[in-house]
């Protein structure tokens, strides 16, 4: 209905599907934030990585990620059903390319939760739809160290690796669209949800 009073060429962003890519450091609540976005807006998918990382308490195969092995990683890589990877402190993390592509092609808005390079290479993977980059951080340093020893699952001097990630990510907050402060859940949330609403509203040339 909205195309009758757009030029010829132009046409509104959501009517086709949409990649929300949300990432940042390890500790910033990527996952509690994507859960309860996804809650509230049915119209948005998530897209399940690939990991070749344990199983943490709590996780679940296929919601959280397809926990793989070594070989299965490297048999997806083969195949070419990876749409980008990366390795994050030993293990490999990638995100299947049918997950994404298949349902933008569907007309589905997409979520993913992707490690800083992953997003980076989504970004510059190709793909003929929009692709929206989401940085999420929390609200300080100190909180971000907190987090991590609050899952009491890191040695020290895994905690100390993670921090120094961390601080190599956030040097590439300028090359994302949107940048989001998780200092209260609901607030990043509802952020999230506004840059949602709006990149569904946008004007674009792009056809499909």
């Amino acid at each position: 209905m909205v195309r009758e009073f757009l030029p010829p060429g132009w046409a509104v962003q959501g009517e086709k599907g949409i990649a929300f890519v949300v990432t940042g450091p390890s500790g910033a609540g990527k996952s509690s934030v994507i859960a309860e976005l996804l809650r509230q807006d049915p119209r948005l998918v998530f897209s399940v990585s690939a990991t070749t990382r344990p199983r943490r308490p709590g996780e679940e195969h296929g919601r959280d990620y397809y926990f793989v092995s070594d070989q299965e990683f490297s048999r997806l890589l083969e195949r070419g059903e990876l749409l980008e990877w990366t390795e994050y402190q030993g293990y490999r993390y990638g995100t299947p390319r049918e997950e994404v592509v298949g349902r933008l092609a569907a007309g589905r808005d997409v979520v993913l939760n992707v490690e800083v390079r992953g997003a980076l290479a989504i970004a510059q993977a190709g793909l003929p739809y929009p692709v929206v980059l989401i940085f999420l951080v929390p609200p300080s340093w100190d909180e971000l160290r907190r987090r991590i020893q609050a899952r009491a699952t890191e040695s020290r001097e895994a905690l100390e690796e993670r921090l120094r990630i961390a601080r190599q990510e956030v040097s590439h907050i300028p090359r994302f669209h949107y940048l989001v402060v998780n200092d209260r859940l609901e607030q990043a949330v509802e952020e999230l949800v506004a840059i949602v609403r709006a990149e569904r509203r946008r004007l674009t040339t792009w056809s499909g």
